[in-house]
């Protein structure tokens, strides 16, 4: 069978997937520090509520729109504030769904979005997938992380189609400031390339940075198309319901947006039960929330009581997101140090390397983790750093 040059050449996993695979293939039990999935970390879901949204009527009745059930939209405009309309937005099954929507309108087979690194490294694949190619640009670290506009500037071709940034960035934390958003936009509408801006994680505020830019909507008329993405996965913590949409801003936003439209209606993939439900989840993400909000806040404080007992350990700062990133000496490769920490402590993290962090030096901890699980895991993997 031939297989498109566009998928990995082998499906092997990673050596610290194999690694995990084994472990527990031999009955080994393993404390998770990478845990992303809010639905297995203890919270108080309203089950009965949730229930009771996805069985109303409407659930049963299907009157496809492009754009999305107008009820939805509705409230996800009402959500995020700011001006926003139901109009601007659009549905999707998915926040990546969305990306990869967002990769075929703006891009043709060869050409090129810029993702500021560390970040996920999700989007090379999605990029790939549609025949594009995302090129990582270094950010620079001086007590937070830095947008680099030169770095950006330098990594420009004929072939550069977008800038795609996470405010605030996973795993960093980092949220962007209004400065770099001002340059950002500026030198998008230079080179007329549109913004992409994955604001998943912006409702999660820890360590809020001077001159914070809480959201791209605070800019009602940005100098360049901006496509704002974000989702139920992590607005109310329901990665089950699949829910993503798109909001379009700045220059031919509705031009844009009818050609997502268009693209949408080859799939129509929103179900009708979760677009009919969106509301009321939307509204009990409010109880859901703040459950989250004390769960990271809580683990943080435990970090950083126990790194007090490590004067050759450090964190990150943390503004926002569900990670933390914890610096220890770099004497050996981070994935090494990751597979170790897995062997003899039976713990897992994420290396560094798995974001394009630059060097050594850094795992990835999970601040969703429940609070015993997370105190428990620190005390076994620190002998081991």
């Amino acid at each position: 069978m031939h297989l498109s040059s566009r998928l990995p050449q082998g499906f092997e996993p990673n050596a610290l997937t194999a690694a995990l695979t084994h472990l527990r293939a031999q009955g080994r039990e393993v404390l998770d520090l990478t845990v992303s999935n809010p639905t297995r970390c203890g919270f108080d879901h309203p089950e009965a509520e949730i229930r009771q949204a996805l069985s109303q009527p409407a659930v049963l009745a299907y009157d496809p729109d492009p754009q999305g059930a107008r009820a939805a939209r509705e409230a996800i405009a009402f959500h995020h504030g700011h001006g926003l309309r139901a109009e601007d937005l659009l549905l999707t099954a998915s926040t990546s769904e969305g990306y990869g929507l967002l990769f075929k309108l703006l891009g043709d087979p060869g050409d090129e979005v810029l993702v500021p690194s560390p970040s996920y490294p999700l989007f090379e694949w999605l990029a790939r997938l549609e025949g594009l190619k995302a090129r990582p640009v270094p950010s620079y670290f001086h007590d937070r992380w830095h947008l680099d506009l030169g770095a950006l500037e330098a990594a420009m071709s004929t072939r550069t189609r977008a800038v795609v940034v996470v405010n605030p960035n996973n795993p960093t934390g980092h949220f962007l400031t209004k400065t770099e958003w001002t340059a950002l936009t500026a030198f998008c509408a230079r080179h007329q390339l549109s913004l992409l801006v994955d604001e998943v994680f912006a409702d999660y505020v820890l360590e809020p940075g001077e001159n914070r830019l809480a959201t791209a909507l605070l800019d009602p008329e940005p100098p360049c198309p901006v496509f704002l993405l974000s989702g139920l996965s992590k607005v109310a913590a329901l990665p089950q319901l699949k829910l993503g949409w798109i909001a379009t801003r700045g220059p031919g936003a509705a031009t844009g947006l009818e050609a997502l439209a268009f693209l949408a209606d080859q799939y129509l993939s929103v179900s009708a039960p979760v677009q009919a439900a969106a509301p009321r989840l939307l509204q009990l993400a409010h109880a859901i929330r703040p459950q989250v909000q004390e769960r990271l806040r809580a683990n943080l404080a435990t970090l950083d009581a126990a790194l007090a007992g490590q004067p050759h350990l450090s964190r990150l700062p943390v503004e926002g997101g569900w990670s933390v990133l914890l610096r220890r000496p770099a004497v050996d490769a981070d994935e090494a140090c990751a597979l170790r920490v897995l062997e003899e402590a039976s713990v897992l993290v994420h290396p560094g390397s798995f974001f394009d962090l630059p060097g050594d030096g850094h795992l990835i901890l999970s601040l969703l983790t429940g609070e015993s699980g997370f105190r428990e895991g620190l005390h076994r993997i620190f002998p081991w750093l």
